[in-house]
């Protein structure tokens, strides 16, 4: 089943340097992320979603800017199917907005997506204080 691609930003209130660990680690992730996630070495993470596991390689990683996910699908063509997390702060304003780039998720609307990620961002402001 092909992916459709999702965008999202959300204004966080804490820094990147603040955010970027529950981004980039595993024990980050599994806190608002995922249910579970290991790491089985430096760049391949298994996220556990509802008892099933799913392999992602890490192929971008920026301290303090962004992390890229490309998840290994069989069902999907590769390099097709990824998660990107990016920080970016505003130059005028100092705040921080976290965007969202999905193609990982086989959503058949996007109103599902909204509500996963607005719910997936609301624990993760929880967790920072925003």
């Amino acid at each position: 089943m092909a992916a459709t691609h999702f965008e999202f930003e959300y204004e966080i209130k804490a820094s990147p340097k603040v955010l970027y660990p529950y981004l980039s680690t595993a024990s980050g992730l599994q806190q608002w992320f995922a249910d579970k996630v290991t790491v089985k070495n430096a760049e391949q993470f298994i996220f556990f979603w509802d008892d099933e596991n799913h392999s992602a390689q890490l192929v971008q990683n920026k301290t303090n800017k962004s992390v890229k996910f490309e998840f290994n699908r069989p069902d999907a063509p590769a390099n097709s199917s990824y998660i990107e997390l990016f920080l970016d702060v505003s130059e005028l304003s100092n705040t921080t907005y976290l965007k969202v780039y999905d193609s990982a998720s086989t959503f058949k609307s996007p109103a599902d997506a909204t509500e996963l990620w607005d719910y997936l961002t609301d624990k993760l402001k929880e967790i920072v204080g925003s």
